[in-house]
């Protein structure tokens, strides 16, 4: 049995699991998210835990478990107490600011890029070379983020660039002289 699969899913006090056959909605205080699964998975819902059960031990029941459970999972935690993800931007005269809610950075092109978030998404500048990427939803954060940093990826010479809190970049050494 999958290890991840076979773990009870705690559902908080103040978060509601509604599921309508395999469209599961979680309500919490932070917001709403709807998700439809595979139809072969069938869930247990007893007081405040919930329970991914597969039909059967097939290679695809056996992939699914273990991925739905994890979804699930993150949804009960977006809509309790969010995701966030942060990023530095590392160089000279690189920054960021916002205007609006939307995201403009100065990361060394001729021109300003901007992002505009999607829905359930906030941008939050500390300082200015500090970039905070909020939301409920787990994979909307992180893609956003990822976004954000495909504008300028670290390079491995001076290390510039936008890159994750806590990121460790590899650097390399120089051509050398002769």
């Amino acid at each position: 049995m999958s290890r991840v699969g076979k773990k009870i899913i705690e559902i908080p006090s103040d978060v509601t699991v509604d599921i309508k056959g395999n469209v599961i909605t979680v309500k919490g205080p932070k917001g709403e998210l709807t998700r439809t699964f595979d139809d072969s998975m069938s869930y247990k819902l007893e007081d405040n835990t919930l329970e991914v059960v597969r039909p059967s031990d097939s290679q695809k029941d056996r992939t699914v478990h273990g991925t739905t459970r994890a979804l699930i999972n993150n949804m009960v935690q977006g809509v309790s107490k969010g995701f966030e993800k942060t990023l530095e931007l590392i160089g000279v005269g690189y920054r960021a600011q916002l205007q609006g809610s939307n995201l403009v950075l100065n990361v060394g092109y001729s021109h300003p890029v901007e992002f505009k978030p999607e829905d359930g998404i906030t941008f939050t500048v500390e300082k200015n070379t500090t970039v905070k990427v909020e939301g409920i939803s787990k994979e909307l954060v992180g893609a956003t983020a990822s976004n954000i940093r495909a504008v300028r990826p670290p390079e491995p010479y001076k290390g510039k660039g936008i890159r994750y809190q806590g990121e460790y970049v590899r650097r390399k050494e120089g051509k050398t002289g002769k």
